[in-house]
């Protein structure tokens, strides 16, 4: 841990290919700020990105980092985590990504509690296969493939991160710089999974989720008289279809880790060299 960081170190030599006005360039401004705030460098932290635009952002920050495969940053993550503890661990997608075909790995990473960060660029649409609706898409967003709208509820990503027994769950808002920086640097400081649903505009594709819309109509819990550490009002707001909430929506104070929980402390990410002892035997025992 480092407080000598600026959040400029996490930038790695590599140009983003992001749309101009990608939510996502504030997103990962505000990671790499929550980063150095809380006292970390590059050299300690791993970042696990998915696939999408998202998916880019760890080659876009100077860290450790894997650019994994659709849908399975969080297994890939909490095995970084697990293997090595003292690494700040980040796990980075998109609503496609992350609430599609990366669902179940959601729901179990939430209820193992690992301790790490899972920031999702929502933007509501799959952005990089062209405009297609998401699992958060609305249920009358009209798409080349949905000309109707899905027909279907959105996923609400609170909602099951709650159900999957949360520990800490907020949303916020890629262009709210200081907001934003602040919620993801708690995620990161949280001990356990700390959860964090960004608002991420596609410029291109959505135009229904705009900027604009969401500065009209994000209602900042820290101006209300919100009590993160409340289950019950935790509940409500993410029940609540007809407001956008920003920030912590619930926090479990007392969370216990997998690491603790586990006494998972050591450092096993260095195997040594040649094959463990008894290690052909193993192999002869199954072939």
């Amino acid at each position: 841990m480092s407080s000598d960081v600026r959040f400029t170190d996490f930038k790695s030599d590599k140009q983003p290919t992001w749309c101009p006005g990608c939510g996502d360039f504030g997103t990962m401004n505000g990671i790499m700020k929550a980063l150095a705030n809380s006292g970390n460098d590059p050299d300690n932290t791993f970042v696990v990105a998915g696939i999408g635009c998202s998916g880019k952002i760890g080659t876009y920050m100077h860290s450790y980092a894997i650019h994994g495969v659709h849908g399975r940053s969080l297994p890939v993550a909490a095995g970084v985590k697990l293997a090595n503890p003292n690494l700040t661990v980040v796990a980075a997608g998109g609503d496609g990504d992350g609430y599609s075909i990366g669902a179940g790995h959601f729901i179990h990473a939430v209820r193992r509690n690992v301790d790490m960060a899972y920031t999702v660029m929502d933007n509501r649409i799959y952005g990089l296969t062209k405009g297609q609706a998401s699992p958060t898409s609305r249920e009358d967003f009209e798409t080349s493939t949905t000309p109707e709208g899905p027909q279907q509820p959105p996923v609400n990503p609170l909602a099951l991160s709650l159900a999957a027994g949360g520990t800490f769950i907020a949303q916020s808002f890629a262009t709210d710089h200081k907001r934003h920086a602040e919620i993801v640097q708690a995620a990161i400081e949280h001990d356990g999974f700390g959860f964090v649903n960004v608002f991420s505009p596609c410029v291109t594709f959505n135009d229904v989720d705009t900027y604009d819309y969401f500065r009209d109509n994000l209602v900042d819990l820290a101006d209300t008289d919100h009590d993160p550490n409340d289950y019950e009002a935790a509940k409500e707001k993410i029940l609540d279809s007809s407001k956008e909430y920003e920030g912590i929506i619930y926090q479990d104070e007392d969370s216990t880790s997998y690491e603790q929980k586990f006494g998972v402390t050591e450092d096993m990410s260095d195997i040594g060299t040649g094959a463990p002892d008894d290690a052909m035997d193993l192999v002869r025992e199954f072939y």
